[in-house]
């Protein structure tokens, strides 16, 4: 892969291996909400960081094609789902390490394919350059959870 100078959706897959970093210390948490801005558990923040890398790629994918986003509502972090209480697990982040990096590598790999559209104005929408750093804000989910360490209490920040 190239850099985030020469390709602004390496900035996602960056932001992914920092969530992954987090993640992996997820295994530690104790069973109670963190709370910081809003209600959080780490099984939230992994399906947060995924549906935000699966949204604004199908919103990348649609744009390219000429065609205007889905525009079909959903929740996103303002609600827990009672999935979102389960234990994060080693099968969670092993998931999570096949999946998030595929979905930033399918950002990079699509950006690449289209340079002279990186800039393109979209309007409603944001440009592709402004998608893929939005996008890169993904660590921002993982990063209310944080780093977790057995033993300790994560509960207000």
């Amino acid at each position: 892969m190239t850099d985030s100078a020469t390709n602004p959706a390496i900035a996602v897959a960056e932001a992914a291996d920092r969530c992954l970093a987090l993640a992996a210390t997820w295994l530690a948490w104790d069973g109670r909400p963190i709370v910081t801005e809003g209600l959080w558990t780490p099984a939230k923040a992994a399906r947060r960081i995924q549906d935000h890398l699966v949204d604004h790629l199908a919103e990348v994918e649609a744009l390219l094609a000429g065609e205007p986003p889905l525009d079909t509502p959903w929740h996103g972090r303002t609600v827990t789902l009672d999935s979102d209480w389960a234990r994060f697990t080693e099968l969670d982040l092993d998931e999570a390490r096949a999946r998030w990096p595929r979905l930033a590598q399918a950002y990079a790999h699509r950006y690449a394919t289209a340079p002279d559209a990186w800039d393109t104005p979209r309007d409603p929408n944001w440009t592709l350059r402004e998608i893929a750093a939005h996008v890169a804000g993904i660590t921002w989910y993982a990063e209310q959870v944080g780093a977790l360490r057995f033993g300790e209490s994560a509960s207000f920040r």
